[in-house]
């Protein structure tokens, strides 16, 4: 219904992609000259997706109150989040809020590319498990129930594999309710497993111990903490606020507990880079990239350099994974259907067997 769509549009969360196109749109504007309360009331009359119009009228009124942008956005936090309304706040002091919103609109659309890539290579692996799931079960319930009945009525030995089958297909049909039960069991305890600070800090080290996919995901969160702790400083945020945000927005407690650390230790005087190495979790390279721009004077620059670095390296792995797991998948697929025909296969040959020596 209409009504709970536009109450939905203002509730849910902008997608990384929105949000870009949102703060580049309002960018566009401010450098054609535009006042910000004009450009805001432009802003109410374009078709934005995924940020209602309602947004910006309500950012006008607030600034046209004698709020700050920044000030007006913390109020929307469903929208706009710390690093956005903290980047805004060090670009109104600075007096570069145009060119601020253009990085930002920037740093989002980096990371929308690089979110694309994730669930690109895994689209595919998603497809054909799917498919081949499908088939198996539409063999197993429609297929393989009307062959058992031919194999009944003619009343010969049947091969152990084919036995085997038919003993599955049944207590399949049987107890298809078990499927659903176990899935919705295993969904509770792992909701309940993973919003236990224990429980997710297991979780998430073991998704950076993964084979093959955990070099995916840490590629993923160095290349995320460097280019939004770069942002930051960037843009002027000063540096034990950046590394809050920054904490505050990884999605993984392995590393965002090195982050807090981190920036405990600055707040004692230390380096950024100083405290990283001794965490034991961020590479080598990253550590070495970032004392070099604190010796240099520009962290944010090396910080930048990581953050390519990684992000091209996480292309290449994704490639690599994706070329690896989409055979694996069809060799799978494969296996699994081609051993339900031979059980079929081995079946009928018996009976034909069997009507020969008669």
């Amino acid at each position: 219904p209409p009504l709970f769509r536009e109450w939905f549009s203002k509730k849910r969360k902008p997608k990384l992609q929105e949000l870009a196109t949102y703060t580049q749109q309002l960018a566009n504007l401010l450098h054609s000259g535009m006042p910000l309360t004009v450009a805001l009331n432009s802003m109410s009359h374009l078709e934005s997706k995924g940020i209602p119009q309602e947004i910006s009228i309500q950012l006008r009124g607030d600034v046209m109150e004698g709020k700050a942008l920044s000030d007006a956005m913390a109020r929307l936090p469903h929208i706009f989040t710390d690093l956005y309304i903290n980047m805004i706040r060090a670009g109104e002091q600075s007096g570069a809020l145009e060119e601020v919103l253009h990085r930002l609109a920037a740093h989002f659309e980096r990371f929308a590319e690089v979110r694309q890539k994730f669930v690109s290579a895994l689209i595919y692996p998603i497809i054909v498990g799917t498919v081949g799931v499908g088939i198996i079960a539409l063999f197993m319930t429609v297929i393989l129930p009307k062959f058992t009945q031919i194999f009944t009525d003619m009343k010969v030995p049947l091969p152990a594999s084919t036995e085997a089958l038919i003993t599955v297909s049944r207590l399949s049909a049987t107890y298809w309710w078990l499927a659903p039960l176990v899935g919705a069991v295993g969904a509770i305890l792992y909701q309940r497993f993973s919003s236990n600070p224990s429980g997710r800090r297991t979780l998430d080290r073991w998704k950076l111990t993964m084979p093959i996919i955990g070099k995916v995901f840490k590629l993923n969160l160095f290349s995320q903490f460097a280019r939004t702790l770069a942002t930051l400083l960037k843009n002027g945020v000063p540096v034990l606020t950046a590394l809050k945000i920054t904490e505050n927005v990884m999605p993984n407690t392995i590393l965002a507990e090195a982050i807090a650390k981190t920036r405990e230790d600055v707040t004692d005087g230390k380096t950024i880079s100083q405290p990283l190495a001794r965490s034991q979790v961020f590479p080598q390279l990253m550590i070495d990239l970032i004392k070099i721009g604190e010796e240099t004077g520009d962290v944010p620059g090396s910080l930048q350099s990581v953050a390519e670095t990684y992000e091209d390296q996480l292309t290449i792995a994704l490639r690599v994974m994706t070329n690896l797991v989409e055979p694996a998948m069809i060799i799978l697929m494969a296996i699994g259907v081609g051993g339900l025909l031979f059980s079929i296969l081995s079946a009928m040959f018996q009976i034909t067997s069997s009507i020969g020596n008669r």
